[in-house]
């Protein structure tokens, strides 16, 4: 099968790709990629080796380009992940948010409608649905309830692509998955920022009090799950993709010091980000009617995740100066 993935330069498009490749003998892939911050092409490793494996560097607001290399490569599957997706990012600067959640994904389902992709899957998240404190978790049917630009871009994402399954039949699924953990994410997200924060000795900024709870999901299984809807999903359905138990962000960054052996001292309260949803929660009843579950035990893949970190600086070494890396309050950075 020939899978095109936009945006799968990023930390779940890459480790998909290494899913594919190494799951399936007979996975073709070509990654469709802009390469800002978050896109990198280390994330590949010996696969830009692999016969089995593309790369063309492209916006997916460049429409000519994208239907260019559609045409050419004829995909069977077009996996749209390309996104700006940091809230914080979104709070400080929301236009590019806009331009590439909004009319990127504009953009990609305009070349599927042209060139009948015989399968479109389109990467959300589960921040569409708002803050879920005191109302329980949320299903696919749940109103839409942002609070950042970056969910509410999401948001518009997903009604475009909702619109053109209506409209022109077309036979995208929709994922909405939790938040995922793992190797090759950038260290502006929570988990790889305390464990590179405490590896170092910094102290590592704990949003308000640290009692927002999130739902963790290892992107190892994020890739089974994708699968699942690839394989047995139904066009026009959109899918929610909830990992285990729930945790607050302090029990997480905790349990992180506690694998790493580091002291509790290294956590530092900071004034919390505008806007900051309290509770994600989301039933998961309709992708575990395709037969997925997720397998990695949180304390499993969190060490999984640790010891990734410590065996490859050279990956995250180049990164660590990153201004959102040092910084205790993002959305104050001028550009």
């Amino acid at each position: 099968m020939r899978y095109l993935i936009t945006g799968g330069a990023g930390f779940i498009g890459s480790n998909y790709v290494h899913h594919l490749i190494h799951s399936f003998s007979d996975a073709e892939v070509l990654v469709y990629d802009k390469l800002t911050y978050a896109g990198r092409l280390e994330n590949f490793g010996n696969l830009t080796n692999n016969a089995r494996f593309r790369f063309v560097k492209g916006d997916i607001c460049d429409e000519k380009l994208l239907s260019n290399v559609v045409k050419e490569f004829e995909p069977e599957v077009l996996i749209n992940m390309a996104a700006e997706s940091s809230v914080d990012r979104s709070i400080n600067d929301p236009a590019p948010f806009l331009k590439t959640n909004v009319e990127g994904t504009f953009k990609v389902l305009e070349v599927c409608r042209r060139f009948d992709i015989p399968k479109m899957v389109h990467f959300s998240t589960d921040e569409v649905y708002g803050d879920r404190e005191g109302l329980g978790p949320a299903d696919e049917l749940t109103a839409f309830s942002p609070r950042s630009p970056y969910s509410a871009s999401k948001a518009a994402g997903d009604h475009l692509v909702s619109a053109y399954h209506k409209t022109y039949g077309l036979p995208a699924v929709i994922l909405r998955p939790s938040n995922n953990y793992g190797p090759r994410q950038h260290p502006e997200k929570l988990i790889p920022k305390a464990i590179l924060r405490a590896l170092n000795n910094y102290s590592i900024p704990v949003y308000g009090d640290g009692s927002q709870v999130r739902n963790w999901l290892f992107v190892e299984d994020m890739a089974e799950a994708i699968d699942a809807v690839i394989n047995k999903g139904e066009a026009g359905e959109a899918y929610n993709v909830p990992g285990g138990k729930p945790k607050k962000n302090i029990e997480v960054i905790k349990d992180v010091l506690k694998l790493m052996g580091k002291p509790e001292l290294l956590i530092k309260y900071v004034e919390d980000r505008p806007g900051h949803d309290r509770v994600y929660s989301m039933r998961g009843d309709k992708i575990l009617s395709l037969g997925w579950r997720p397998k990695t035990p949180w304390i499993d893949g969190l060490r999984k995740t640790i010891e990734w970190y410590l065996n490859n600086e050279w990956w995250w070494r180049p990164l660590v100066n990153d201004k959102y890396f040092k910084a205790e309050t993002p959305w104050r950075i001028k550009q």
